[in-house]
């Protein structure tokens, strides 16, 4: 895990050929604006990895030399071991690049769109057919495959721009704020999809300016800020760069102030406090350390009513690694 802004993260530059996406020091500027400082990233089969920053955090630049889209100016790429160039179209048959904005046909329906796009990509008839319906019951729009795409919601059409991007089976899908403006329930079917897409092996480079998704979604997350990757890591190795400890509550009815002391010796635990109805406990890593808890608090004779566990917040630890909210 990188926390040096300065560092590259070791198992981006180094981790070798397993990788479905590899990143090795990208660098674009413009005249004297340097939007992405050295970059290197890796992505691997199955693994959602969340790219976030605030804006003008590089992160668009980024995500658009991954693509093939923007030359860098230095660096490599390589998506399932082959270079990505702005002017290779062979190596982009392994990415499905999904943009903020929305590139959808309003005049025709959804399986138009799909059938329509999933031509441009050379599919034969049969495999246009299949794959259309495949893809309309991946997104959730099936029941409504065949209404004009001009009447739908901005959620219905922003999950159509996924389904465009997922017909051709790539190997890395790059979704780039896929949930702003929709609305809550094809915000909802977005995650599940992208969940369930992630589940079936599929690499996915997701940016976003909202942390739950982050929390929800990714195994890995890079901060970008200032064109820099400034930190790298699972959420609970991020949170762990502020000295942020789990709080945990016991309900319990007994001799809480034994169960207490009893708790205050295990080890990552930083406090145990008492209240009326039970125990709040502040601990390192509750996740691998609860049953110990809860076992030590029963052999005090206490009865365990209830438990729950409050972790660190990854927002606290953006706002202390960039100094900024992620929505500014």
């Amino acid at each position: 895990m990188t926390t040096s802004s300065t560092a590259v993260p070791a198992q981006a530059a180094s981790t070798g050929d397993t990788a479905v996406l590899l990143c090795r020091k990208l660098r674009k500027a413009y005249g004297d604006l340097v939007a992405v400082h050295d970059l290197s990233l890796r992505i691997a089969d199955g693994e959602t990895y969340g790219l976030l920053g605030p804006n003008g955090a590089g992160k668009t630049t980024a995500i658009s030399m991954v693509a093939g889209v923007l030359e860098p100016d230095t660096g490599e790429i390589a998506i399932a071991g082959e270079p990505v160039t702005v002017r290779d179209a062979r190596t982009k048959r392994h990415i499905g690049y999904v943009p903020q904005e929305i590139a959808v046909y309003p005049d025709l329906s959804a399986r138009e769109n799909l059938r329509f796009f999933a031509r441009l990509y050379g599919m034969s008839r049969a495999e246009v057919r299949a794959r259309t319906e495949d893809v309309l019951a991946t997104i959730g729009l099936r029941e409504r495959a065949g209404e004009l795409v001009g009447k739908y919601s901005g959620g219905m059409q922003r999950r159509l721009n996924i389904g465009i991007g997922l017909l051709h089976r790539p190997r890395l899908l790059i979704l780039d704020e896929p949930t702003v403006g929709v609305d809550p329930q094809s915000r909802r079917a977005i995650l599940d999809s992208v969940e369930a897409l992630s589940a079936e092996g599929m690499a996915v480079l997701y940016t976003t300016h909202y942390m739950e998704e982050a929390e929800r979604l990714c195994d890995r997350i890079g901060v970008l800020d200032e064109g820099r990757l400034i930190a790298e890591g699972t959420v609970r190795e991020l949170t762990s760069l502020v000295g942020e400890s789990d709080q945990v509550h016991v309900a319990a009815a007994g001799n809480l102030e034994a169960a207490a002391r009893a708790v205050r010796d295990l080890p990552g635990v930083r406090q145990a406090t008492v209240r009326p109805d039970g125990i709040d406990v502040i601990d390192a890593d509750a996740r691998s350390g609860l049953a110990r808890l809860l076992a030590t608090v029963a052999a005090t004779g206490a009865s365990i009513r209830s438990v729950s566990v409050e972790e660190p917040d990854l927002e606290a630890v953006f706002l202390h690694l960039t100094g900024k909210s992620l929505r500014e």
